[in-house]
């Protein structure tokens, strides 16, 4: 006999817990199943089901007031974490900064936080934030400025204090404007690595122009002729308080946050800034057919469009469900280009406008270097489609959900709201601005989508770009042009200037 009685019964429980979990379980959902046939129902097709009315769109309560020295400040109290966030919107952007330093306004924001202050390095700051779990950030688009918090309630006044250290006496040292500008030489370098980025960087050429502030990239040369004198002038051009909007919203007090506030950014002295009027866009380049030759290639990334409105264009919520119409998972691109023809790896369409300057129509996707020219011609028919015949009820009804769904995630959270806030405020849209698009895109009806299509798609203007290998484009790219007209588009890197 085994010296270790127990071990022939442990070795007997085993077997019996594998013959319960194996064959008895397997046996008893067998019997269930077929017993109460409600549990194996056939799934429902999606056209079957059923949701509840979308909520309303509400905005929580708020405070703004307005500093003496002019900034505007939004205070939104949300007390389910123990959290404080904050942003701030300045009136600038690199569409403002001088052509020949164009990289100019997003060296000087990338400066602002990785040099530090004229009273702690930059290190000094990050070590100071690592220890609190706290974040400060500034950044650079088109057409904003922007700078960052985010930390523990219990953090906020330091934190708070460091934000507006930052936001108004960057130091700008010569070593981290080397270290940003040897950074973004390393991205000119790389930026013909991938096809869409390619792409997308010289369909904005064709559309706004090569020396448009819209479109215009960073070369060597810009980079060059960027100094430590520049970044202080452009900063001092544009960071004055009556030039910023700052949203706070969190888990503080807001009589105890305003004298925060005006406490640390009350005494920031407003100057003369320079203007900010947004430069004005017209589109370069009216139809044609464009490519950037990549022998490597085996699949073509294409762009289709025309420049587009601005947000405040009464049309644009019917031009949203048109929008809808075409683009994404069941819109007419994926279901006739992707799905039917099978044409495209991927497939869109988007109406994307402005706030304050035109945006552009887009359509496009990737697709088989020998399906690009089908590719192409599917798209241009679908745009002719939607500009002459009227959609369906389906659809129309379809696209609305999609467009209003959609629309109710930018709403989430309270952060998510005030930052719709601040930006329908930045560029003067009224506050109601929210509650106005979603009651037009409710009302909007089948023969708006028709009348906003005729009106604003142009297949005339439309310009087309390939990025592929020609060689296996076939049918040629010529065939797309009544006059055979290719026009290739060279994207070599110039070179850095010797040094």
């Amino acid at each position: 006999m085994s010296s270790h009685p127990r071990r022939g019964q442990r070795q007997v429980a085993k077997t019996v817990t594998l013959v319960f979990c194996f064959v008895i379980v397997p046996v008893v959902l067998m019997v269930l199943a077929l017993a109460q046939p409600g549990l194996a129902q056939t799934p429902k097709h999606y056209t079957d089901l059923t949701f509840p009315p979308l909520p309303e769109i509400t905005v929580p309560q708020y405070e703004r007031f307005e500093l003496k020295n002019g900034m505007v400040v939004y205070l939104m109290e949300d007390h389910e974490l123990p959290l404080v966030g904050g942003t701030a919107l300045i009136r600038t952007g690199d569409r403002l900064e001088p052509a020949d330093k164009t990289g100019l306004a997003g060296i000087m924001a990338t400066v602002m936080r990785t040099g530090g202050t004229q009273q702690r390095s930059g290190d000094e700051i990050n070590q100071f934030l690592e220890q609190r779990a706290a974040s400060v950030e500034t950044g650079m688009s088109t057409d904003a400025g922007s700078a960052g918090f985010s930390a523990l309630s219990e953090d906020l006044e330091p934190v708070f204090k460091l934000f507006a250290e930052v936001l108004r006496s960057p130091a700008f040292p010569e070593d981290k404007i080397a270290l940003a500008k040897t950074q973004e030489a390393g991205g000119i370098a790389r930026r013909n690595d991938n096809p869409s980025s390619i792409a997308s960087r010289e369909f904005e050429k064709l559309l706004y122009g090569k020396s448009s502030p819209y479109a215009r990239t960073v070369e060597y040369s810009t980079l060059d002729n960027i100094q430590r004198a520049d970044l202080v002038r452009f900063y001092e051009q544009y960071y004055a308080p009556q030039n910023v909007l700052l949203g706070i919203v969190g888990d503080f007090n807001s009589a105890r946050m305003r004298q925060l506030v005006e406490a640390t950014l009350g005494d920031w002295q407003a100057t003369a800034p320079a203007s900010t009027t947004p430069p004005a866009a017209q589109q370069a380049t009216m139809g044609g057919i464009f490519k950037v030759e990549q022998p490597q290639l085996t699949q073509s990334s294409v762009q289709i469009g025309h420049l587009g409105g601005q947000f405040d264009n009464p049309d644009y919520p019917a031009l949203s469900v048109m929008n809808g119409v075409l683009n994404g998972f069941g819109g007419r691109l994926f279901n006739e280009v992707r799905s039917r023809q099978g044409l495209a790896y991927s497939v869109y369409a988007v109406w994307r406008p402005g706030y304050d300057y035109p945006g552009r129509f887009m359509a496009g996707g990737e697709t088989r270097s020998d399906a690009t020219v089908n590719f192409v011609k599917s798209i241009w028919a679908e745009i002719d489609k939607i500009r002459t015949q009227p959609i369906t009820t389906g659809e129309l009804n379809y696209a609305k959900d999609t467009v209003l769904n959609s629309f109710i995630f930018n709403f989430q959270d309270p952060a998510q709201t005030l930052s719709r806030l601040l930006r329908y405020e930045y560029f003067g849209y009224p506050k109601d601005f929210i509650f106005q698009y979603r009651k037009a895109v409710e009302n909007t009806t089948i023969a708006d989508v028709l009348r906003v299509a005729k009106t604003y798609l142009k297949p005339e203007n439309l310009v087309t770009l390939v990025v592929g290998n020609a060689k296996q484009i076939q049918p040629a790219l010529t065939t797309l042009s009544p006059d055979g007209k290719v026009t290739a588009i060279d994207v070599t890197i110039p070179a850095p200037n010797a040094k």
